[in-house]
């Protein structure tokens, strides 16, 4: 037994027992040795016996998270460089390469790290201390293996800005690390410390945040510094490739529209007309931008509306369409708002139903993993009868594979996204 090491009370641990990642501070019956926050740790049952691997974080309510189970897989650099070699040979197997997730947290086995490649840009979200502090050693890995297989990056970006880095003991980041011409940057500008003003140089931010990507034959133009999350939704890639291939001759109502990734897809796939729906702006702005950029501007048209004002709106003014897609944010990030979430969803999904001409079709989805399978397909059930309306299945699809379930794991199983045709109730 190591020297450093943490001891799980008897009858504790379930959770990483079957398949989780996580321990947490009340799971812990002894701390042994002198350990530094967001090293790597020995992990023993009550009864010695050993579990694994992991980073400590005595900050942090997730006190340990794993990182293997074998005592022979200490984690050292060829550890690490062999993990990265397993995630990007997955998705060479499974997914378009031009843009996608590299890295999966815990479900890629690289705890509290996310990794997205937007064609020539790496976009990396840090939020565990422990994988934190080995961030420089993991993306030279990612960027020699990359390079191995002929993929020029020309910048890194960090997008750390996230408030749950706090939990961890760490402050928000956003910021260059890496670009092609100077090598990674020893003091990165933090833009969580400063507003730039485009008419100074600094000499960390050299490279421009801004790259265009293809994604099922739709161009999009990502903005890596100030886009949603990492700057693109990559996890819907395939389910906006099934409204594609539904969308031939339908008139198209997409709700949440963001970047008019699904609208541009229908529009893409024949689609007669195509409406985008979403309340910011600046989304619409870029929707309005990438659909002049595919030359699909006098199909897909967008403004800004409050959806959940606009879909009642609509169903008093008779509009009727052949297609309704339903892609909102999380109505749901914790437990306790699961019961006020479904109240959301319930309501959404039948104003969207009413919206659907007979026999059309409505396509729908959460993004929450506390709105479970089961809750989700309850709630869209008890939406149908409430709308007078019969459902039958298309399709039950989740994320896209470069967005791995790691059975064990709940929180990586999180998007639900399903296809109904829509019946009036007989």
């Amino acid at each position: 037994m190591s020297e450093k090491y943490i001891k799980i009370k008897k009858g504790q641990g379930r959770l990483l027992k079957s398949g989780g990642a996580w321990i947490f501070d009340n799971e812990i019956s002894e701390t042994s040795g002198d350990i530094t926050d967001g090293e790597i740790i020995e992990v023993h049952d009550f009864d010695d016996f050993f579990m694994g691997w992991g980073f400590y974080n005595s900050v942090s309510k997730i006190r340990v998270r794993m990182l293997c189970r074998h005592r022979q897989e200490k984690p050292d650099e060829g550890f690490f460089r062999e993990r990265v070699r397993n995630a990007l040979s997955y998705r060479e197997n499974v997914v378009d390469m031009n843009a996608c997730r590299l890295i999966f947290s815990e479900a890629d086995f690289f705890p509290g790290m996310v990794i997205d490649k937007y064609n020539d840009l790496l976009v990396v979200e840090s939020l565990a201390l422990g994988i934190d502090k080995l961030k420089p050693m993991i993306l030279s890995i990612l960027l020699d293996e990359l390079d191995k297989r002929g993929y020029h990056i020309r910048g890194i970006f960090e997008r750390s800005d996230a408030s749950v880095r706090k939990k961890e003991g760490m402050k928000p980041f956003k910021g260059w690390l890496y670009t092609a011409d100077r090598g990674f940057i020893d003091e990165p500008f933090n833009d969580m410390e400063r507003e730039w003003n485009p008419s100074e140089e600094y000499p960390q931010r050299p490279e421009s945040p801004f790259t265009e990507i293809i994604e099922n034959g739709v161009k999009y133009r990502v903005d890596v510094e100030n886009g949603q999350k990492t700057g693109f939704f990559l996890d819907q890639k395939y389910n906006r490739l099934e409204i594609q291939k539904l969308a031939k001759d339908k008139s198209v109502l997409d709700c949440f529209t963001h970047m008019g990734t699904f609208a541009l897809n229908a529009a893409k796939g024949g689609a007669s007309s195509v409406l985008g729906l979403d309340i910011s702006e600046l989304a619409v702005q870029q929707a309005t931008d990438n659909a002049k950029l595919n030359g699909l501007s006098d199909i897909a048209k967008f403004e800004v509306a409050d959806v959940l004002d606009a879909l009642p709106e609509m169903r008093k003014e008779g509009r009727q369409f052949d297609l309704v897609i339903l892609d909102p944010p999380a109505f749901t990030k914790s437990k306790n708002t699961v019961k006020q979430a479904e109240k959301g969803y319930r309501e959404i999904n039948r104003e969207g139903m009413m919206l659907v001409k007979d026999g059309g079709y409505l396509a729908t989805c959460s993004c929450s993993h506390f709105m479970t399978e089961e809750l989700f397909k309850k709630v869209i059930a008890q939406a149908a009868t409430s709308a007078h309306k019969r459902l039958r299945q298309v399709e039950f699809r989740t994320q896209a594979p470069d967005h791995p379930i790691l059975w064990g794991l709940d929180s990586s199983y999180y998007l639900k996204f399903i296809i109904f045709q829509v019946i009036s109730d007989q």
